[in-house]
């Protein structure tokens, strides 16, 4: 996941708050010829596949078509990301994009698992290929792959969403590579075994980025805190602050991929209630300042009257 630099959180919920680099607008014409290419594509490896009798092809065709599908998914989550928050949704539409990200790598791992189990059947009962169309075709992917990777990459560094379409394109890449090789292994060896290997490999490569992205966006999802900020570290930060006497129902969580927030009860030492203001101005500076939190919310009390016995971190 992408670290934290100080330019995003600024309590808005809103979805911009990746998109600083590009104008967003920008952003979606890259995207939209991105999706017409790769369709074209998946479209022509497909009949490719099926006249050559390859199934690398065909493999490599299902991830040029969830690559298409992924950018879809990418161009709609961006539009509705943007939107501001509103009655219904008080948070922002901004997680609309880490939801595309779960869809993209959720479809991928299924695409993963059913060309391995393609590929294996292949091994049991082998089937002639025609070398010379699978290099064309691939050839022609590998292109399309490229410039569609160029399209994406400067975009993929600031959104989880555009990074998983961007991840696809490099995996098709390696795969028209794969499927090109393979084609040579038949035209010059007649080893049609290359076929479905190339597939697994695919297939394995698949599943391995998929389930190494999948677990950061459940996080989000699941309200986990930011994987680059120590909880404790940042408890320990609040109770050292001038005024502080004690902390608790303390919640950490990402609004976005790269917007923390933080909300919180603070009890203040007792004597000092006149102080409180000052105390909180002086808790969101550290925060901001210190571990780049943004959204911060702060229930303040005088210690005499805090909560009993309330636990540090949740409702306990």
């Amino acid at each position: 996941m992408a670290g934290h630099s100080h330019d995003h959180g600024h309590g808005s919920g809103g979805g911009h708050g990746h998109h600083h680099h590009i104008d967003p607008e920008a952003g979606d014409w890259r995207v939209a010829g991105a999706i017409a290419v790769n369709l074209a594509l998946t479209l022509a490896q497909i009949v490719g596949g099926i006249v050559s009798g390859s199934l690398a092809l065909i493999a490599d065709a299902l991830h040029n078509l969830s690559d298409a599908v992924s950018l879809i998914i990418a161009f709609a989550a961006r539009k509705i990301a943007r939107r501001p928050a509103d009655a219904e949704m008080t948070f922002g539409y901004g997680r609309a994009e880490v939801v595309a990200a779960l869809v993209n790598y959720t479809s991928l791992i299924l695409i993963g698992l059913y060309l391995g189990y393609e590929a294996i059947a292949r091994f049991v009962s082998p089937e002639p290929v025609a070398g010379w169309i699978m290099i064309w075709v691939a050839g022609l992917a590998l292109v399309v792959d490229l410039v569609t990777a160029a399209l994406t990459y400067s975009m993929s560094k600031d959104s989880v969403n555009i990074r998983a379409a961007f991840l696809h394109n490099l995996a098709d890449a390696l795969g028209s590579v794969a499927v090109i090789v393979a084609g040579v292994a038949v035209l010059v060896f007649g080893w049609a075994w290359v076929d479905p290997v190339v597939t697994l490999a695919i297939a394995g490569y698949i599943l391995w980025m998929s389930l190494a992205q999948i677990g950061g966006v459940i996080r989000i999802l699941m309200l986990g805190a930011p994987p680059d900020l120590d909880t404790a570290a940042v408890l320990d930060h609040l109770r050292g602050i001038e005024g502080v006497a004690s902390v608790h129902h303390v919640h950490l969580w990402q609004m976005q991929e790269n917007a923390a927030a933080l909300d919180a009860h603070v009890a203040v030492i007792e004597g000092r209630w006149s102080e409180a203001d000052g105390i909180k101005a002086r808790i969101k500076r550290a925060l901001g300042e210190r571990f780049g939190i943004g959204h911060v919310t702060l229930e303040m009390e005088c210690a005499s009257h805090a909560c009993d016995d309330a636990e540090a971190i949740g409702h306990g």
